[in-house]
């Protein structure tokens, strides 16, 4: 059906479009203050990007991926995820020859082909912070600050923080060993799935969502206990800073993130319910990944546009209401509609919300409009409006009408 869109989309209008854009205003507003600065990048890349960059164990990669050929006969694939189409950017554009760090937001739709559900969508739309060349943890408190003040910002009261570690290169081998020695044990009772992510990538079965696979992986070795010195320090200086700047957190040992380029720090804010709000952390090798000349240090996390509205809408937050209309303005007779538009016209130049009548109603049918549309002040401008020069404005709340000067009736508003 042609007048049906497909599964796992939406259209945006009138309330939710409105909320919508005043999220993303609130976002780009408080990314001004931490002097970070937009990037747009395309809606697909080439196929080999996320398959390095995001990882060939994970569940994006693997299913998720709205992968395919070009006419050229080129893998394209639709944006997943923001980061590596940023991290690809910094790259071909040299921004790693300007003064570092580099601090880059994006409002991106992005495309996952995985089971629609509240706040997930097939399409949606992520807001996200990248924040490059800096191997200091004050990095990622900067952007769990952020979050933080976000959060405050949109009146949610309901999300909590919460840190772990997953270490490096390594330190990670030494603990995936001790992981695949313990799963083994497990194995009968591993999802179908687990059982080869086991072999591949032991720690994406730490991020299984299957009630079997967490009921294995609670008593399942954890990898803030296998930390070498420097990725210990790095974590221990995370916490200390977020302590120091009164940023409550929880170590979470089942933080491990769903995508491979993670190391060291991983971060969530979730609700009481662990429903994920916001998910970030630090990945100092993913630029690597991508170009084997370069090799510099990263952090960044990602929010859903869905995911924030899903929130507020469980916590009954209202945003800021959609602006009303300041003033109807309407016509009875062609003489004065020409008249009432050129007033339309001047108004709007001023700054006003002001509507008027494109369907020829009856004054009566007018009035009813305006009132339908929350118009603040109606007026109706006829033949003796014009020879005197003179109208009544009436407030549609209280009744009351208030005489101005036909020309200059911006006046009522200043």
């Amino acid at each position: 059906m042609i007048t049906k869109a497909p599964r796992g989309v939406e259209d945006w209008f009138g309330e939710r479009m409105h909320k919508r854009a005043v999220i993303e205003k609130m976002a780009r507003d408080l990314a001004k203050v931490y002097h970070i600065t937009e990037i747009i990048t395309p809606a697909f890349e080439h196929t080999v990007l996320f398959q390095r960059g995001v990882g060939e164990t994970t569940d994006v990669v693997q299913k998720e991926m709205y992968t395919f050929l070009d006419k050229g006969d080129r893998s394209i694939t639709l944006k997943p995820e923001g980061t590596a189409g940023v991290m690809r950017a910094y790259l071909e554009h040299n921004m790693y020859a300007e003064p570092a760090p580099t601090k880059l937001y994006y409002v991106t739709q992005a495309f996952r082909y995985e089971k629609p559900q509240s706040g997930r969508l097939r399409q949606h739309h992520q807001f996200g912070i990248e924040f490059v060349g800096t191997k200091s943890p004050l990095a990622e408190v900067e952007l769990i600050t952020f979050v933080t003040a976000f959060i405050k910002k949109l009146g949610l009261s309901d999300v909590n923080l919460h840190i772990n570690s997953i270490g490096c290169g390594n330190c990670r081998q030494i603990y995936n060993d001790a992981l695949l020695e313990y799963l083994k044990r497990h194995e009968e009772d591993l999802c179908e799935t687990c059982k080869e992510r086991m072999k591949k990538n032991p720690l994406r079965v730490i991020d299984c969502k299957a009630d079997s696979c967490k009921q294995i992986v609670k008593n399942a070795p954890r990898t803030i206990d296998y930390l070498d010195e420097e990725c210990r320090e790095h974590f221990e200086e995370l916490k200390a800073l977020l302590e120091e700047l009164e940023i409550p957190y929880e170590v979470d040992p089942n933080i491990v993130r769903g995508l491979d380029y993670y190391t060291k720090t991983v971060f969530e804010f979730v609700n009481k319910e662990g429903f994920t709000l916001c998910g970030g952390g630090r990945y100092d090798g993913l630029i690597h990944e991508i170009d084997e000349k370069q090799d510099i240090p990263s952090v960044g996390f990602g929010m859903g546009i869905e995911r924030i509205l899903y929130f507020l809408e469980k916590e009954g937050v209202e945003l800021e209401p959609m602006p009303k209309v300041d003033l109807y303005v309407g016509a009875l007779g062609k003489e004065a509609k020409a008249k009432a538009y050129k007033i339309v016209k001047s108004l709007r130049e001023e700054g006003l919300i002001v509507e008027t009548d494109y369907m020829d109603r009856s004054v009566k049918a007018q009035m009813k409009y305006a009132n339908k549309i929350g118009a603040e002040k109606a007026v109706i401008i006829g033949n003796d409006e014009l020879e005197n020069n003179k109208v009544k404005i009436k407030d549609m709340q209280t009744g009351e009408q208030t005489e101005a000067a036909l020309d200059n009736m911006i006046q009522l508003w200043k």
